[in-house]
């Protein structure tokens, strides 16, 4: 077990007091960054689903900003690992960015490819080197910025990832000496982030975090996979408010995690609401998914077995061995356009027949149920997204990032979260998507982000605070 030390919270802020004085940033003043409410679109290509989903397949007009997933941290704190393939494709994903006016990215990290960040950042020394290689990398390809999916800085995240109890300091004066080179002072620099803030030393969330705010261009706010407890049964993996969900089902939310983040220092204007274009499935045996009382309607929060997970839709990851060299079961998460390709969504977003749904009032997410294979899938659909976009809108965040631009469906989700979020109003496609509450209910007829993030390590939440049901 790591020996949890306790420092000052004001180291934070010492640390940034130290770089407050640099011309650079004095000068600067976040020139890379769009303004105003809604002003990012960003989503992630991920490189490994090129086949099915390449670059021309990209609705380019939809989005400001674009960020490339993944380039890997390594031992070497000289060398980020990239694919051959990526490094062949990369190339052409800059370019058609530019083509169309659009700021393109490289995201470093992700669930499989944060384990030597703290090694990475960890000294003066290998800060330096570290900022080096990361400026290499952008100048080679031409990026316009570089995103750290850094999961997570301070507690583990996979389970052999190198942890430091001064990780989140060491990581802020990585991000200034980054900031501070030619090239970093022109750079968009944006980070993937857990719901609640950067852990201090003493592994708890910090109450400052403002310091981050000089050096980040936007942070995105990973509200997705969050998980569900078989004590208090499946609940929604991405809601936009928990607060009315029952004590043992509340693990995080859009709303929860703005106010968390923004108590704690980080404009608003600097925060991007991370949505996905996914959804996780439960094994749940036929009869518990339903209301109490009722033959046709869902209930919320049914019980359901954790060691039967389903493998999901076609880009869903099978059973077998991760990087730490743990057996990991499918994960069982399921594409938008997923749903529709495996029969549960017709292509307007209505439930097929047989299929019952269930829209949840909480969190604003959708459910389905498939009884033939008793599988009750947690998701998104237009309806939900319009809600968050009106958040975005109604809480004056900079805009969204999708996981991933390839699981959409004909942009029904993406079309609902800008047009939302920029108006504030509802859309047209939510509108009329959302099926009836009679039809959706009734069974009487007959999609990877690395997807095992979603079995997120019990320390984690220890460490946090948050209950494992």
């Amino acid at each position: 077990m790591i020996n949890w030390l306790l420092l000052p919270l004001a180291l934070l802020s010492a640390t940034a007091d130290a770089y407050d004085a640099s011309p650079t940033l004095r000068a600067r003043q976040n020139a890379n960054s769009s303004s105003g409410v809604g002003s990012i679109s960003t989503t992630w290509y991920t490189g490994w689903h090129a086949t099915d989903f390449p670059l021309t397949a990209v609705s380019w007009s939809k989005y400001t900003h674009l960020t490339y997933a993944f380039a890997v941290t390594t031992p070497d704190v000289n060398t980020l690992g990239l694919e051959t393939s990526d490094e062949e494709l990369l190339p052409q994903f800059v370019s058609k960015a530019h083509q169309n006016n659009v700021k393109a990215s490289l995201s470093i990290g992700g669930w499989t490819g944060s384990r030597w960040f703290s090694l990475n950042v960890g000294s003066a020394k290998n800060r330096t080197a570290f900022v080096k290689t990361v400026t290499g990398i952008v100048n080679k390809y031409k990026l316009d910025g570089v995103d750290f999916d850094w999961e997570y800085p301070g507690l583990q995240g996979i389970g052999c990832n190198v942890v430091n109890q001064d990780d989140t300091s060491n990581f802020l004066s990585f991000l200034h000496e980054l900031r501070n080179t030619t090239t970093g002072s022109d750079l968009i620099i944006s980070a993937a982030t857990y719901v609640t803030p950067y852990v201090d030393a003493s592994g708890q969330p910090s109450a400052d975090v403002s310091a981050f705010s000089q050096v980040l261009d936007y942070m995105a706010i990973m509200n997705y996979d969050i998980r569900s407890s078989p004590t208090t049964g499946a609940g929604s993996s991405s809601p936009l408010d928990d607060s009315c969900a029952p004590s043992g089902a509340q693990f995080g939310s859009a709303t929860s995690a703005v106010k968390a983040w923004t108590t704690a220092g980080m404009p608003a204007d600097k925060i991007l609401l991370g949505v996905p274009a996914y959804g996780h499935s439960y094994t749940i045996t036929s009869g518990a998914e339903l209301l109490n009382g009722s033959d046709s309607i869902l209930g919320a929060y049914p019980q359901y077995n954790p060691n039967r997970t389903r493998l999901g839709d076609k880009w869903d990851s099978d059973a077998g061995l991760d990087v730490c060299g743990a057996l990991q079961g499918p994960g069982g998460t399921y594409t938008y356009w997923g749903l529709i390709q495996e029969g549960l969504l017709n292509a307007d977003g209505s439930a097929k027949g047989g299929i019952s749904y269930r829209f949840d009032n909480c969190s604003q997410t959708p459910f389905v149920y498939n009884p033939s294979t008793q599988t009750y899938i947690s998701f998104d659909n237009a309806q939900s997204f319009t809600a968050k976009g009106n958040f975005i809108h109604a809480e004056g965040l900079k805009g969204f990032a999708m996981w991933e631009a390839g699981g959409d469906y004909q942009d029904t989700l993406v079309n609902s979260i800008r047009s939302a979020m920029t108006t504030g109003e509802a859309s047209t496609t939510a509108k009329k998507t959302e099926p009836s509450q009679s039809a959706a209910n009734s069974i009487h007829q007959r999609s990877s982000r690395d997807t095992s993030s979603y079995a997120i390590l019990p320390a984690l939440f220890v460490l946090l605070g948050l209950s494992q049901g």
